[in-house]
């Protein structure tokens, strides 16, 4: 077949013509003269922060200066052991480093897997090239799904229909002719052409788009902000209980420099939850590099966290639950049409659409061309009107227009034809509707009056993995929403097949205003002739009751969605158009990979929220002890070399394992708050019994040495007590826990027997009463914080 002469302009009053001769595009000898003098789209899009901003994150903090400082005073004043605090921070930045770096690497291999490359055309040859290749005046290509990846003109125009929606807000796809301009950021739903570009790199807005929306990224997390939050009420608290313990050492109890200056350090030090945030970077970083091995990018990092968070997950049935492809099970002529006719017909509407769709494409492949017919016009297939046209010159000199789409879009309630299309969408089975058109396509109803020809039936191909991806969903309460364009009755039955119950609607009948869509879509679960921009407001609706929606998809007709959704997920083989908006890309089109990047996101919030409640224990007690030597104007108990002994065992070494154990819990909001509850009860009770301890202690002890008794019985109260916050933390019990919790008991056992680390540490206990006093305090401790932690978890059950 072929397609008539339409001559070089285009006929405003046709929805297509094709020029006589197509534009040849630039010279190799121009594209190099353009990249000389800089005209190239060589704007980076980076998918992670460069080595020098890792470095600067993780070395130049605030507390990394407050330890810094501290550090150094100590490497004058003390003996190496009271600096070991210094050495750890070390360690911890370098952990923190060398992990993103690989989290860098990963992310960057990926990128480059899912790039977009752009169709231009040089010497009257269409190559792909990638988009920092694209130099000023090029030609590029588009079709349906592709992103404008730079600011231009149209230069061809096949039907050829732009949503701008993202940059405008107008929710209308625009037609464009030759002449008009194109956006960068928008992208084509139907139809094809050519544009020229007019602006290329930093002038234009895409490179802005493309770089933000694939940046590495550790903001906009309600984990991270909820760490800052954090982090800002302990500064707060640290600079009182700091200054109040510089004046008690140095000033008031009139101590030896050296010593005094210790002890103070040894105050202020363990306030510093330093570990908390290397902790919640190595977390989402090995996160990357883990999903990264199943071929997942994710493009922005919180996308980890959220879609952990998310209740309701929004399908897409085509290229979700379906895979692409499709295949012609059978021909159903209507009205005594011939099949030979009608299969010729097939086949020019195959060969009419330069692009065509995954329906279009099994019809191509049915049904052969026919040279013999020209196409003299086409409407290209959009997702909004649910059908495509093309009208023909016939080998014998007819012309005829035909239609081919939903069947209960082109034809009337109550039509013959639409009973026998029910009874094969209840198997499943896709059906389109071929029916001769009796207006013109630029009319603006075409499909009205249309006589039906035939029945296409489909089959489409189930995902394999697609029904344990589902049951997965439904055995971690995440309720799954099939959201599709496709017939209602043949999306049921689809899902029905991968086991997912519930009720089926036709989202034509759907209440308009938010609050009724959102409770008919709580009580549905299957929804079949949803248009895009129904895509979006059922996503909003849905958000309105409160939930957490994540939004699968691979066509222009999702991006809506997508962008609206908390979490958008896109597959890889999906459109230039979604795979720019979604915040997750499964690069190996694998519906299956979900479960993975969910249970990864559970890990990371779930383990980060324990961890964050050992640290911050630490940090509330050290503040209570603080403030209570100064009331009591008495000696700090603590060396820094202590307090670096007791949060290595009770919290540094452990929490690493912690942060990094499988955890499947589903995410809760309001980090701060569930944490704050358990570490300020916490902490209280560590700091009141260590202080209780440490009085009883100076009160037993006099004498030579008597402060370093003192300290000692002290420091097994804390180890006790911090020992048990830490078995709270590590329940539910594995044999890894519990391998755990006691490889630390028994580190410390080891501290305390052996004369060389009794030494190194300074610590001796001295003499049986006081030692099993300290251990009394610490036992009535456990048993309040067990009681306290319960009444958090009645009063405060989430």
């Amino acid at each position: 077949m072929t397609h008539i002469d339409a001559g070089a302009e285009l006929d405003p009053v046709h929805p297509v013509a094709l020029p006589a001769t197509r534009p040849a595009g630039l010279t190799a000898a121009e594209v190099v003269e353009r990249l000389a003098r800089g005209q190239v789209n060589d704007v980076p899009v980076r998918s992670s922060r460069s080595l020098g901003e890792i470095v600067r994150a993780n070395v130049f903090t605030r507390f990394n200066a407050i330890i810094g400082v501290l550090w150094l005073v100590m490497l004058f004043v003390a003996p190496i052991q009271d600096s070991l605090f210094g050495f750890v921070i070390l360690a911890n930045t370098g952990i923190g480093i060398v992990q993103e770096w690989r989290a860098k690497q990963t992310l960057d291999s990926l990128a480059v897997i899912g790039e977009a490359r752009p169709t231009v055309r040089r010497d009257g040859n269409a190559v792909e090239v990638a988009t920092n290749e694209i130099v000023l005046d090029d030609l590029i290509e588009t079709g349906p799904g592709d992103k404008i990846v730079v600011d231009g003109v149209c230069r061809e125009a096949d039907g050829l229909e732009i949503d701008e929606s993202l940059l405008t807000g107008e929710a209308d796809p625009v037609v464009k002719r030759p002449g008009d301009r194109v956006m960068s950021g928008s992208f084509v739903v139907a139809g094809g052409g050519a544009f020229q570009a007019t602006k290329v790199g930093r002038e234009a807005y895409a490179a802005q788009l493309a770089e933000e929306a694939s940046r590495f990224t550790l903001v906009h997390s309600e984990l991270r902000s909820g760490i800052s939050t954090i982090l800002k009420y302990v500064t707060w608290m640290m600079v009182p209980a700091a200054i109040g313990l510089v004046v008690t050492q140095l000033v008031v109890k009139n101590n030896g420099l050296k010593d005094a200056v210790a002890r103070t350090v040894g105050g202020i030090v363990p306030m510093v939850p330093e570990g908390l945030v290397l902790l919640t970077s190595v977390a989402f970083a090995i996160g990357v590099i883990r999903l990264g091995r199943k071929q997942c990018l994710v493009q922005e990092l919180p996308a980890i966290e959220g879609l952990a968070r998310v209740d309701t997950v929004c399908l897409d049935k085509t290229g979700t639950l379906t895979e692409g492809g499709m295949d012609v099970t059978e021909l159903r002529t209507l009205d005594g049409y011939d099949e030979t006719y009608v299969r010729r017909v097939l086949g020019a509407l195959g060969e009419s659409d330069p692009r065509p769709n995954a329906s279009l494409q099994a019809i191509i492949d049915a049904y052969p061309d026919s040279e013999e017919w020209r196409c003299i016009e086409s409407l290209p297939f959009s997702s909004a009107r649910k059908y495509s046209g093309a009208a023909f010159s016939e080998g014998d000199g007819e012309a005829s227009t035909w239609l081919l789409g939903a069947p209960d879009v082109l034809l009337a309630q109550g039509d013959p034809a639409l009973a026998e299309t029910e009874r094969l969408n209840e198997q499943g089975l896709r059906v389109l509707l071929l029916a001769r058109a009796t207006r013109d396509l630029d009319d603006p109803e075409p499909a009205r009056g249309a006589r039906p020809t035939a029945l296409v039936v489909l089959e489409q191909r189930l995902r394999p993995d697609a029904a344990d991806t589902l049951r997965y969903f439904a055995d971690q309460n995440v309720r799954a929403k099939v959201i599709s364009g496709d017939n209602a009755v043949s999306v049921g039955a689809v899902a029905a097949k991968l086991g997912l119950s519930g009720t089926t609607m036709d989202a034509r009948r759907l209440p308009a205003d938010p609050r009724g869509m959102a409770e008919a879509l709580d009580e549905g679960t299957v929804f079949g002739r949803v248009t895009p921009q129904q895509k979006r407001d059922m996503v909003g609706a849905l958000q309105s009751h409160g939930h957490t929606v994540a939004m699968t998809g691979d066509g222009v007709n999702d991006v809506l969605a997508l962008k609206d959704a908390d979490i958008g997920v896109s597959m890889g083989s999906g459109s230039e158009a979604t795979r720019a908006v979604a915040q997750i890309v499964l690069l190996n089109n694998s519906f299956a990979t979900l479960p993975s990047v969910v249970a990864e996101g559970r890990r990371v919030i779930g383990n980060i929220t324990r961890v964050a409640t050992l640290f911050l224990v630490k940090t509330v007690y050290s503040v209570l002890l603080a403030v209570l030597v100064v009331c009591w104007q008495v000696e700090y108990p603590f060396l820094p070399r202590h307090l670096t002994l007791l949060s290595t065992l009770t919290i540094g070494v452990p929490a690493f394992f912690l942060a990094l154990a499988p955890n499947k819990e589903r995410a809760r909001p309001h980090f701060v708050r569930r944490v704050m509850r358990y570490s300020v009860p916490g902490g209280v009770v560590a700091g009141v019994a260590t202080f209780v301890t440490y009085l009883i202690a100076r009160h037993h002890y006099t004498g030579p040495g008597a402060l370093d008794a003192e300290t000692s019985a002290a420091t097994l109260t804390l180890f006790l007590i911090s020992m048990w916050v830490l078995a709270i933390i590590a329940r539910p019990y594995t044999w890894w826990r519990v391998t755990l919790v006691a490889s630390m008991g028994v580190a410390f056992l080891f501290v305390l027997v052996v004369p060389a680390l009794q030494s190194f540490f300074a610590l001796k206990l001295v003499g049986v009463a006081m030692p099993w006093t300290a251990v009394g305090v610490a036992v009535v401790a456990a048993a309040a914080l067990e009681f306290l932690w319960k009444w958090v978890d009645r009063r405060f059950a989430v």
